[in-house]
């Protein structure tokens, strides 16, 4: 076999050529990955601010960071080249990124200690100062709504800002009648030109049965608690937003009976004691007829006194049938009492002032 040794000679000198020229790119990107190196070692400090370590960090392995524009270079070299130059800078890169990431792990779990250590508390050890307790409205609202409750009545609440129907018209309460200036109540511009009716704040939950009773068919047991809100001049038993709590009762055969032996269940249970009671005929335009119950109590004095607490009647036929209820097959009672007047009456709070004042002192003793 004869080799044309002039061709063997070009070969080896072509392949020294490329040997050459890869070793000078080697050694190009090798001398700058070299001296970003020695830099980045040269600023790279435990003591860098965050603002520092996020600039060093951008500036060396971001997107536009130094080490990212070998990376650029790469896409010029030859597969070959690539296979000796490509893994250095990567390397690199990966290294700096575990230790610039290590670095910022350390400060987090540094602060995390620090605040730990100011804002740590030892749960098992028992709360210092006064602690908390229920309102006395409060208190007294939830016993009297268990006492119902286990009578088989549900709870109903409603808005606070109620139509003039619910809170009046549907209640027998026509514009003309004299009821709606003894409320002298707070007529509320709602904003809605399109709208032709009127709104108020509710002067009593009453409009809570009136929703009930159209939701709801008959039997109907209905306990609504709430405030409520009237122009009164504030003094020592009056204020112009207090508490109500209302009965409503409907089913086929109800009588005045039925109303005063729950009345007086439901005071004795409240005073925990036998209660002596009277009833007097009184008006209220949604009843016929309508009573007052009184109880006899003994003041501060130590005299006797008798104290109205609920206002109550059997319910109106008007406004049985402006709820769909037909008069001639179900009647009912209603019956309403302020309970900040029998809290104030059950806790011996002279005023009404002291419910509302945000005084601690006199509100803890309950």
């Amino acid at each position: 076999m004869v080799i044309d040794e002039t061709i063997t000679l070009r070969s080896i000198i072509a392949l020294f050529w490329s040997i050459n020229q890869i070793k000078n790119m080697e050694n190009n990107i090798v001398k700058q990955l070299q001296e970003i190196t020695k830099n980045a070692e040269a600023v790279f400090k435990n003591e860098m601010n965050d603002a520092e370590l996020k600039e060093f960090e951008a500036q060396l392995i971001g997107k536009k960071g130094s080490i990212s524009a070998l990376l650029k270079q790469l896409k010029d070299l030859t597969p070959e080249e690539k296979k000796v130059v490509a893994p250095m800078v990567q390397q690199s890169r990966a290294a700096w990124a575990e230790r610039i990431n290590a670095l910022k792990k350390a400060r987090e779990t540094e602060q995390m200690n620090r605040a730990l250590a100011v804002e740590w508390v030892d749960v098992t050890k028992k709360p210092s100062g006064r602690r908390g307790s229920v309102h006395p409205i409060s208190a007294l609202q939830r016993e009297i709504e268990e006492l119902f409750v286990g009578m088989g009545f549900m709870i109903a609440d409603g808005p606070h800002i109620e139509s003039e129907w619910h809170n009046f018209d549907a209640l027998n309460i026509p514009p003309t009648h004299p009821a709606r200036d003894m409320q002298d109540t707070f007529w509320v511009k709602t904003g809605a030109e399109d709208t032709k009716e009127n709104f108020v704040l509710r002067t009593h939950t009453s409009s809570v049965q009136i929703r009930a009773m159209m939701e709801h068919e008959p039997p109907l047991r209905v306990l609504a608690p709430g405030r409520v809100f009237r122009n009164e001049a504030v003094d020592a038993t009056h204020d112009s937003a207090f508490y109500q709590i209302e009965g409503l009762v409907v089913d086929k055969g109800i009588t005045m009976s039925h109303m005063k032996g729950m009345m007086e269940l439901m005071l004795s249970k409240i005073f925990q004691q036998e209660i002596t009671a009277r009833m007097r005929p009184a008006f209220f335009p949604f009843v016929e007829p309508g009573v007052e119950m009184d109880i006899l109590y003994t003041d501060r004095n130590g005299k006797e006194k008798w104290m109205e607490v609920v206002g109550a009647g059997m319910v109106h036929p008007n406004v049985l049938k402006n709820c769909g209820v037909d008069p001639k097959e179900h009647t009912g009672f209603a019956f309403g009492f302020g309970l900040t007047r029998l809290c104030m009456l059950k806790y011996g709070i002279a005023d009404i002032r002291y419910l509302f004042s945000m005084n601690s002192e006199a509100l803890g003793q309950f």
